[in-house]
């Protein structure tokens, strides 16, 4: 018997009562991926909130970048004012998601310095002229890298690649250069439609490394198939997805990563999970690098040293800041930068010596993580709070606190308890709304408080543990449990901590058959105030069944504000 549907059974026998149908507090809809700075952004929007009021919702989550208010348009403020009068007009509140630490773009788009950062200790620089340049060390290196050693389709030099002469192929026909690739097909003969090649190599710890490859594909089923894998013990060094065409020809992918406190690392390409079609890979590389990206804020200093005698050079007096000029943390392409001597330098000509810094990490295709400890980080949230009550004065806030896959490594964060850590920001931030909104009520995305999600050791690039950061939040904070498949065991555990749940269901499905049993999950638990529609690709054609089948209070069309009913339409 599935866990939710004996949950649900205890629970009725018990005769442990939750909130009646229809009699549900929060009735939300998530309102995801639009921008108001796109004039042909708002008509859609409103479509949505208009249909969330017709189907008795009284809660609209937007997430439209409304914790970067300083740095918006006039259009978008009128655009936002559109907004607004159609959630007041169909019964919606108004209810801004906003403070990202895991998705840290809003407070990137402020400093994007204020990134997490991974360190790179004692590189070798040698000074000529007056600069001092990054000089690799090794030993790196992929052996074979251009697939030109092979014997048949058995390749050199590679721990592993699946299935030769099955999945895996040396192909003399279609090349990026050299004369041979790799070709992967066939994955269903593989048991869990794989088609991977693997090859250990040695690094240097706390260094720098960017991987590039080749890739080619025609008909992948499904495209997102294709993956690179940097793995070090049960660490995954750079957690990447790759946007790929399911046909489409040859194109470079690369990446960085830190190779930590680890001396060989695993490099894994190719498919997982594959259905059909064939994958080309072509002249893999990898190779040290120098100073890209490097963060520069309190918590992410650069140190210079001499390596003859460990004499510490002084920034400012000894040699220019350490700057990137394409400093991008979304992009691992840059250049490295220079070490500059300044005038009357200690730095001698010829000298060796040994750098220090930090540098980001791009996590999949578009995360990166801020850092909680480093001050200029609230200076921000409290601008940014002031203006959200200058220009929304909202009831309800919601914080997007999901999914931190960084922290403890930068000299702000390292060996804080990380729970804790988690838990004090999240107090930080509550703290900075009700300095501006005394009684707002605050919401959050449950993942990093829940033992059973993402509370917990080991968590993708964190150094430290998160179990136990549900101890440092306030009581009266809003969990959204989230999942596409039911979580009762996350329901069963802030009901029994006291903490009051918002069911964040739906993501995407052709039917409802999961909300149904989020339903059942939630079924007499203390605390539960209400369910909200979560999709993340705006496939919104299920509201009004999600809304029936919850009990949702259906209102007239006059008062839901239909088109030319009393809603207003998109601004002129």
């Amino acid at each position: 018997m599935p866990v939710w549907r004996s949950l649900g059974r205890i629970l009725m026998v018990t005769g442990c009562m939750g909130a009646a149908a229809g009699a549900w507090e929060d009735r939300f809809v998530w309102v995801f991926g639009w921008d108001l700075e796109r004039a042909q952004d708002l008509p859609e929007v409103v479509k949505v909130l208009q249909e969330a009021g017709r189907n008795g919702f009284n809660g609209a989550v937007v997430s439209f970048g409304l914790d970067t208010l300083c740095r918006r348009s006039p259009e978008f403020f009128e655009r936002l004012r559109v907004v607004r009068e159609v959630c007041a007009t169909n019964g919606l509140d108004l209810i801004p998601a906003v403070f990202s630490i895991g998705y840290g773009g809003g407070f990137l788009a402020h400093d994007r310095h204020l990134a997490e950062g991974l360190p790179v200790k004692d590189a070798l620089f040698r000074v000529e002229g007056g600069v001092a340049r990054f000089v690799a060390e090794g030993p790196v290196g992929l052996r074979n890298g251009g697939f030109e050693e092979h014997r048949g389709d058995r390749f050199e030099h590679y721990a592993f690649h699946d299935q030769p002469g099955e999945v895996s192929f040396a192909d003399t026909n279609v090349v990026h250069g050299g004369g041979v690739s790799m070709r992967l097909e066939n994955f269903r003969s593989n048991p869990h439609g794989d088609g991977r090649v693997m090859q250990e190599v040695p690094v240097r710890p706390y260094r720098c490394y960017r991987v590039s490859l080749w890739v080619r594909t025609e008909g992948l089923d499904p495209a997102s198939a294709f993956r690179c894998l940097v793995l070090a013990g049960d660490r995954e060094l750079a957690p990447r997805t790759f946007s790929l065409p399911s046909t489409g020809g040859w194109r470079r992918v690369h990446f960085l990563f830190n190779s930590l406190e680890h001396d060989r690392v695993r490099l894994y390409a190719g498919v997982w999970g594959g259905r059909s079609g064939r994958v080309w890979l072509d002249d893999w590389g990898l190779e040290e690098v120098g100073p890209v990206n490097v963060l520069r804020r309190p918590g992410t200093p650069v140190t210079v040293c001499g390596e003859a005698d460990d004499r510490v050079y002084e920034e400012g007096r000894d040699f220019a800041p350490l700057e990137n000029p394409d400093f991008n943390p979304w992009r691992g392409d840059g250049t490295a930068a220079e070490l500059k001597r300044l005038p009357g330098s200690r730095i001698r000509e010829g000298e060796r010596l040994r750098v220090s810094w930090y540098h980001p990490m791009l996590i999949h295709e578009s995360q990166v993580t801020v850092c909680m400890a480093e001050p200029g980080l609230y200076e921000i949230v409290d601008h940014e709070a002031r203006l959200l009550a200058e220009h929304l004065r909202p009831r309800r806030v919601f914080l997007n606190m999901d999914e931190v896959r960084m922290g403890g490594t930068c000299a702000a964060c390292a060996g804080r308890d990380m729970a804790r850590l988690l838990g004090e920001c999240v107090q930080r931030l509550v703290a900075a709304l009700r300095r501006h909104l005394p009684e707002v009520q605050v919401y959050v995305w449950s993942d990093m408080f829940d033992p059973h999600h993402n509370a917990r050791s080991n968590y993708y690039l964190v150094q430290g543990d998160f179990t136990g950061s549900w101890r440092y939040v306030p009581r009266d904070l809003v969990m959204a449990v989230w999942g596409g498949s039911p979580r009762p065991e996350s329901l069963a555990f802030f009901a029994r901590e006291g903490i009051p749940v918002l069911v964040a269901c739906y993501y995407d499905a052709d039917d409802l058959r999961d909300v149904a049993a989020w339903q059942a999950a939630a079924r007499g638990l203390p605390g539960v105030r209400g369910f909200m529609y979560t999709p993340w690709t705006r496939r919104y054609g299920l509201l009004p069944e999600f809304a029936r089948l919850l009990g949702f209070p259906i209102r007239s069309a006059a008062a839901a504000g239909r088109p030319g009913e009393g809603g207003p339409g998109p601004a002129r």
